[in-house]
């Protein structure tokens, strides 16, 4: 684990290092996740987000072995009249991906992620979500918002293939992860964060869900492939990564987050010891 611009920290690495790439990028200018003009979540605009993103999105394609993959985890952004002029949706999902095929990568593979839409009405108060809106007007009603999680490959052929058995990975098992939406992702099965929150903050942090990061490392790793998350937060990508006897890479600019990454990731670690003492 590493502390400090992942722009700059994912220079130091050796080209074709990496086994597999994920993460969940800042969601634009959506959050402020601490104070530093380092951090891609304080950009004024989405433009001015997706070309800082440029620098590091090169730097991924040449880390990352040939044929392998790299997973992000995001959502569409909503807009606001007060912020953005209209009330509406970004497709931030399709910058994202755009983005990446620019800097070489193939769209490889795509999942939809289902979030209740009563808990993000409660969470956000969104106009579109409330129910008396269908009485005022429903054209301004519309549907929730899913997670997304988008695979892009790395052109060239895989070095080291990432083969499994019907033991290890039975027909039942692979129909679910092959779905194209799960409607079987816990939202709250994630590391807690409360104790990496800042007053200086916005106070959000939001944790990737453990078991989408389960199915990605299970999926398309082996045992002892070196995971790298630049955008490391509070280690969930790691945490899962060693408990699955994986190695990890991961970098984070806030000091309360690696802390707190440092932490979780000392216990992951300590899990699999325990695993391999049985």
């Amino acid at each position: 684990m590493r502390r400090g611009d992942c722009v700059e920290l994912v220079q130091e690495v050796k080209s074709e290092a990496i086994d597999y790439v994920i993460f969940s990028p800042p969601f634009a200018s959506l959050y402020t996740y601490s104070a530093s003009d380092r951090d891609m979540g304080n950009c004024r605009t989405h433009k001015e987000f997706f070309t800082h993103l440029s620098f590091l999105s090169t730097e991924l394609l040449r880390v990352l072995k040939p044929g392998r993959l790299m997973s992000f985890h995001c959502m569409n952004l909503p807009t606001s009249k007060a912020r953005d002029g209209v009330i509406g949706i970004t497709d931030f999902r399709g910058g994202l991906i755009s983005l990446f095929q620019d800097a070489g990568f193939i769209f490889h593979s795509e999942v939809t992620i289902w979030k209740d839409p009563v808990t993000a009405m409660q969470r956000t108060k969104a106009l579109g979500l409330l129910h008396k809106q269908l009485k005022k007007d429903s054209c301004m009603s519309r549907q929730g918002i899913p997670d997304y999680l988008v695979t892009m490959r790395k052109p060239g052929d895989n070095p080291e293939r990432v083969s499994h058995t019907n033991e290890s990975f039975p027909v039942a098992l692979w129909q679910r992860y092959a779905s194209p939406v799960w409607m079987d992702i816990n939202p709250n099965e994630t590391l807690q964060g409360k104790v990496a929150r800042e007053h200086a903050d916005e106070r959000h942090i939001a944790p990737l869900q453990l078991e989408v990061i389960k199915r990605c490392i299970e999926l398309w790793t082996n045992p002892n492939d070196l995971v790298l998350s630049p955008f490391a937060g509070i280690g969930s990508e790691g945490y899962v990564a060693l408990r699955n006897d994986r190695r990890f890479l991961g970098f984070e600019l806030k000091k309360s987050y690696f802390d707190q990454a440092v932490l979780n990731l000392s216990r992951g670690a300590h899990y699999q010891r325990k695993l391999d003492l049985f």
